[in-house]
C-alpha cells in the first residue's frame, strides 16, 4: 500500500510527518496515536513530540539520537492505519453560561446562522468536540467539528482582551480561552472550567484525543 505521508526536515534538530492535509477525526487519530507510540518508545535524545490536526514533530538531539533509527521507526509508525485503537474516555464536561455580558458575540451568531440564539446554545452543546490540538497559548484546545450552521468566521476585527474562560467559535473550531490574551473568535459564553492550572499535576486538562461536551447553565458558581 503506497505511503500517505511525507516525512520532512525542519532543521538539523527536527523531523515532520505530515498525513493528508485537511481537518479529520480519523487523520488526527492517526497523528494522536504515532505521537503517542514515540513517546512510549523514548529513544534516547528525543527531546519533545508535538501533535497538531494532520502531523507529528519530533524534535531531537542529533549528538545523541540515531537518526536512521528514528526515520525507520516514523516510517513503520506512520504507516499504521488504526489510528488511536485505545478506549475513548468519556466526554469532559464543560458548564457554560451562555450569551448576555459573558457571551457577547452569541447574537451575531444567530444572525449569521439565521436562527435565534436559543438554537445556536442548543446546536453548540448537541455536539460531542474532539480535541484536536493544543496550541496558541497553553492549555488552549482547538476542538471540532461545529455544526456547519452555526460555524461563524473569526472577527474581522479581533478584541485586544478576551477573558480567561471565554467559549468561542471560529469557523468549524470551538475553545476556551485559558487565559487574558488577545482574540479574534465569536464569544458565545463562559465557563469556570480552566485548561490551564499550574496547580495541577498536570497543568492541561485537555489532550488530543479527548472528547469534550459543554453543557449549558443558568450560572456559574
Amino acid at each position: 500500500m503506497a505511503e500517505d505521508f511525507q516525512i520532512v526536515r525542519a532543521g538539523d534538530a527536527a523531523l515532520i510527518v505530515k498525513f493528508p492535509e485537511r481537518i479529520d477525526p480519523i487523520i488526527n487519530a492517526r497523528a494522536v496515536a504515532l505521537a503517542g507510540r514515540l513517546r512510549d518508545v523514548a529513544q534516547p535524545g528525543i527531546r519533545d513530540v508535538v501533535s497538531a490536526f494532520r502531523s507529528v514533530a519530533v524534535y531531537f538531539d542529533p549528538l545523541q539520537t540515531d537518526h536512521d533509527r528514528l526515520l525507520d521507526q516514523l516510517r513503520q509508525f506512520a504507516s499504521v492505519r488504526d489510528g488511536d485503537s485505545s478506549p475513548p474516555n468519556d466526554p469532559i464536561q464543560v458548564p457554560v453560561k451562555y450569551g448576555g455580558l459573558l457571551g457577547p458575540d452569541l447574537g451575531d451568531v444567530a444572525r449569521f446562522a439565521s436562527t435565534s440564539e436559543d438554537e445556536v446554545v442548543r446546536l453548540h452543546t448537541a455536539a460531542t468536540y474532539r480535541v484536536f490540538m493544543l496550541g496558541f497559548v497553553p492549555g488552549f484546545a482547538y476542538m471540532g467539528t461545529v455544526d456547519p450552521r452555526i460555524a461563524a468566521p473569526r472577527r474581522q476585527i479581533p478584541r485586544v482582551s478576551v477573558p480567561p474562560g471565554a467559549v468561542g467559535i471560529a469557523g468549524g473550531q470551538t475553545g476556551i480561552y485559558p487565559i487574558e490574551t488577545p482574540g479574534g473568535w465569536q464569544l458565545i459564553g463562559r465557563t469556570t472550567t480552566k485548561p490551564f492550572n499550574l496547580a495541577r499535576p498536570d497543568p492541561c486538562l485537555f489532550k488530543p484525543g479527548d472528547t469534550v461536551r459543554f453543557i449549558a447553565v443558568d450560572d456559574l458558581p
